[in-house]
């Protein structure tokens, strides 16, 4: 059985709550967004900080980053006496300290991680055993996402159909700056599903069934 499942999603997709229900069945924990409180504690960036940069990766960051240049958004920066070290990017910054906090999470034991590029962070641990997770990639048509996203998520109709392509693509730029890999590309997942496909809960039972018997 696959002791730890991580949950890569395209916004709108459910993957949070099929993750969530994923968790309730299997009498596991899932983590979200506790891990950015959890990075914060650890690193001394400021949760709203580390909120706001996680996925906010703009074409322009993503040169600045090539070029190893600090990176401060004002206004949004709160940065404590426990950041390790000043002249890394801030950016590099959370990912690490988000890195650190989903390992630690992982090798406590069973759990569902949802998002943050933990497929790829814990199949490059040398401290978890790989036989032990499922990496997951939840997609769905972009009419369904939208859809969701104005009744679950309070989207503006006028503009929810632009606000879900920006939101996947920040998250395909953090995903594969951080990676050096293609967000959402089949390689790198054992499981892609489409939830519009049975529903989100019938897709959270797959999920569960094939960790179950693999």
């Amino acid at each position: 059985m696959k002791k730890i499942i991580t949950i890569s999603r395209e916004y709108g997709s459910g993957g949070h709550t099929i993750g969530t229900y994923v968790a309730k069945e299997l009498n596991i924990p899932l983590y979200d967004k506790e891990i950015i409180d959890m990075a914060a504690q650890n690193s001394g960036l400021s949760p709203d900080f580390i909120k706001k940069t996680e996925q906010n990766i703009s074409s322009g960051w993503l040169y600045t980053l090539l070029l190893g240049a600090s990176y401060a958004a004002p206004g949004t920066t709160h940065i404590g006496m426990n950041t390790q070290n000043p002249s890394v990017p801030l950016a590099d910054q959370v990912f690490n300290a988000q890195r650190n906090v989903i390992i630690e999470l992982a090798k406590k034991g069973p759990c569902v991680i949802v998002g943050r590029c933990a497929d790829y962070i814990l199949r490059h641990c040398e401290q978890i055993n790989k036989t032990d997770v499922l990496n997951v990639f939840i997609y769905a048509p972009l009419k369904d996402k939208v859809k969701r996203a104005i009744e679950q998520k309070g989207l503006d109709p006028a503009t929810a159909e632009r606000d879900v392509k920006l939101i996947d693509k920040r998250r395909a730029n953090h995903y594969n700056t951080f990676t050096e890999r293609t967000w959402g590309k089949r390689d790198h997942y054992d499981l892609l599903i489409n939830s519009s496909l049975l529903g989100l809960e019938k897709t959270a039972e797959m999920i569960i069934e094939v960790a179950k018997h693999s």
